[in-house]
């Protein structure tokens, strides 16, 4: 089968391990094992007396029990656990579609999917989020772009990359819409819990039943090297969904699936979302000073959640070649916008550590000021 490349994830992959500040990254700065273990108050030979088996395929049950505690009437059979959100949404998305089927899709978005869909079905269909509205999205768009041949629509809810956030009436309206062509419903939330003003993201879940939730510990959590994710559906669903995990990863690691069980113990989780907030807010106010004083190039909606900022420029170059420049002459990483599918815009990560921030930001002017001189 071939496939289309996936643009922002190689462009990542390849540079963000060999660059001095990696702005490209969607989450906070990550956590070392020890500062997890110090968060949750573990003893850390729980981890270093782990035995190295092969972990239960699907995720140990006390893993996929913890993550059904965060959807209210989730059960352990509802769950399963992945080697990162990507597998989660790989496999979802290779189990709903066969080569006739269309997909819906919100955009801009992460575009795995929307890759995905490309792959697997017949054509993707943008929904798209408005700028002058605050990155609110068009439901009309919506509702001309769904018909009985849809068989799958796709949110990702907080959004990558404008970090906006759907209000409880859009949501209940996306559900209808998928309820009334009897499509099924992805909501990616692998990033709430990292909302800037505290207040958790409602889920999609309970409110459709051909719904799948897919998440994971990488945005949130700070944990992205542990590679953990999982699928939360319908039982039936995910049973037959582990069958498609048989063919791709196998089994999640056994120290990432014990690593989770310490994150998502209840008092642990809120720990991790504290430091997660206290990161964003903290490393937001020096970004957005940065961009108001260059307000003549710089336009953005301020982000709600996630570690990301999406903002349209002024300058007489495109996006990938802006984020060239950036790589070879200031080793700095960010995303271009055409990785989105929209040129002139670049997503800029703010989850590292302060002095990196600022000191990657004066590595952008230099460039920004070469192209405006």
């Amino acid at each position: 089968m071939k496939i289309n490349p996936f643009q922002m994830e190689r462009w990542q992959s390849t540079w963000e391990n060999r660059v001095q500040f990696n702005l490209s990254e969607s989450g906070v700065h990550p956590m070392t094992p020890l500062e997890l273990l110090e968060l949750a108050g573990a003893d850390p030979q729980q981890l270093l007396g782990q035995r190295l088996v092969y972990n239960q395929s699907n995720g140990t049950d006390e893993l996929r029990e913890l993550i059904a505690g965060i959807y209210p009437g989730a059960t352990l059979d509802n769950v399963l656990v992945s080697n990162g959100g990507s597998e989660a949404n790989y496999v979802t998305t290779w189990k709903l579609l066969e080569p006739d089927d269309i997909v819906v899709m919100q955009a801009p978005n992460y575009m795995q999917m929307w890759g995905q869909g490309e792959n697997f079905a017949r054509e993707v269909r943008p929904f798209r989020l408005l700028e002058e509205r605050n990155w609110a999205p068009d439901l009309d768009e919506l509702r001309d772009a769904v018909d009985d041949q849809v068989r799958l629509i796709i949110v990702t809810n907080p959004n990558n990359p404008t970090g906006a956030i759907l209000t409880e009436q859009e949501m209940e309206e996306i559900v209808a819409i998928a309820a009334r062509h009897g499509a099924w419903l992805i909501a990616d939330e692998i990033y709430a819990g990292a909302e800037l003003d505290g207040r958790r993201t409602p889920s999609f879940w309970g409110r459709y039943d051909r719904l799948i939730i897919t998440s994971g510990l990488s945005k949130a959590y700070g944990l992205p090297g542990l590679r953990l994710g999982w699928a939360v559906g319908p039982a039936d669903f995910i049973a037959d969904l582990w069958s498609y995990k048989d063919y791709t990863s196998i089994s999640p690691g056994t120290l990432s699936d014990l690593c989770a069980r310490i994150a998502l113990q209840p008092e642990t989780r809120q720990r991790i979302y504290q430091r997660t907030r206290s990161i964003l807010n903290e490393n937001l106010a020096p970004l957005e000073e940065w961009l108001a004083e260059r307000s003549d190039i710089f336009i953005y909606v301020a982000p709600r959640a996630g570690a990301i900022c999406y903002t349209r420029y002024d300058l007489d170059v495109g996006s990938s070649q802006l984020a060239l420049r950036l790589k070879d002459e200031q080793s700095v990483l960010i995303v271009p916008g055409d990785h989105f599918q929209m040129d002139g815009y670049v997503r800029i990560g703010y989850g590292v550590p302060g002095p990196e921030l600022l000191e990657a930001l004066a590595r952008i002017e230099t460039v920004v000021r070469s192209l405006v001189s």
